[in-house]
């Protein structure tokens, strides 16, 4: 039991791992919050709200009660806490963090990671179910729900693991030699597996979404002249500010793991490269819902009931979820055009 509260509920220690691993330590700060940490707190509010107004329109329109919509509710989901969670980490940083024990730390840093970890998944589950989709020509069956569950369950699993190993025991907390600069109470050796499962799961969206666009050009050529470019277009917004959001942050602890103890400063500047990758969270919403007309519509839809939008006074039958999102017509004056039924079909989300 001595041990165990040694290094677990003895704030002291996260004072040596930071002084064995940073160059200087700023000990006593400022009443006032930085202007960068107001700045960042600010971005993940606008996440948080972001990413609220998919979960609340989503369920509203029981249109979007379906498994690709679940999927983006899911991956909202994790974005929202993604946001959440890099808030709290960014106020109990600087000084508050040598106030903190190992198990507040190793709390704080996990529940990041597992957060972001979780948006990520969600992303590849996404690829996953559009690949489904366009190989099996339809969308989900309400036989086949099993395996949405098993794909969102699986997700949240897997990252709450992935966030949780250092405070099982895959730490540094007896050894200083392992530790990273970046997470001073993290194994070099857990960040690489990060990396790795982080890398692999870009790789594999990569590959789905390539294989997705080479059988829509070859199998499907009645698909190719409405529906090719978007989905070109699609997965390269997709996979590009996947990379350029989050390909910073690999490097960033890529360098940690292999640079000598307090031989990189650009180490000591990792949380704006954290920051950049939180924006994938804030692109997301942007990327797997703005392109589908009808979640344009619904977003609008909810901002003009909610009076956001100076439309007019919010009425009562705004706040009555609705099977379709045909009554936005009736809040922004627009009509929506005629679809052809294959249209309709495969044009939800590409």
């Amino acid at each position: 039991m001595g041990s165990i509260y040694k290094y677990y509920f003895n704030s002291c220690k996260i004072l040596e791992h930071y002084n064995y691993t940073k160059d200087k330590l700023e000990k006593d700060g400022p009443a006032t919050l930085p202007p960068v940490t107001i700045v960042i707190i600010v971005v993940c509010c606008i996440i948080i709200l972001e990413n609220l107004l998919v979960l609340v329109s989503v369920w509203r329109n029981k249109k979007f009660h379906s498994a690709m919509f679940i999927f983006i509710g899911n991956l909202a989901f994790s974005d929202l806490l993604a946001g959440s969670a890099f808030i709290a980490n960014v106020v109990l940083s600087g000084p508050v963090t040598f106030h903190l024990t190992p198990v507040q730390w190793f709390v704080r840093e996990g529940t990041a990671f597992a957060t972001l970890a979780a948006s990520v998944f969600s992303l590849l589950a996404i690829a996953i179910e559009r690949h489904v989709a366009i190989t099996k020509m339809k969308v989900y069956s309400s036989d086949k729900s099993c395996r949405m569950v098993l794909l969102i369950g699986a997700c949240w699993i897997i990252s709450a693991a992935i966030g949780g190993l250092p405070i099982l025991g895959w730490n540094c907390l007896s050894d200083l030699n392992d530790c990273s600069t970046v997470l001073p109470l993290y194994s070099k050796r857990y960040i690489v597996f990060v990396v790795t499962v982080f890398i692999a799961i870009l790789f594999s969206i990569v590959v789905l979404y390539v294989r997705i666009y080479c059988i829509v050009r070859s199998s499907h050529a009645e698909m190719a002249t409405s529906h090719a470019v978007s989905l070109l277009r699609t997965v390269t917004i997709v996979l590009g500010a996947f990379i350029i959001c989050w390909l910073p942050a690999f490097i960033i602890l890529l360098i940690d793991t292999s640079c000598p103890r307090k031989a990189c400063t650009i180490l000591y500047q990792a949380k704006y490269f954290f920051a950049f990758a939180t924006l994938n969270s804030a692109i997301n919403p942007i990327i797997y819902t703005l392109r589908s007309k009808d979640m344009k519509k619904e977003f609008l839809r909810v901002l003009c009931c909610w009076g956001v939008m100076g439309l007019g006074k919010p009425e009562d039958r705004c706040m009555i979820p609705l099977r379709s999102s045909s009554s936005l017509d009736r809040c922004t004056q627009k009509q929506e055009l005629p679809t052809s039924p294959f249209m309709k079909k495969h044009s939800t989300f590409v």
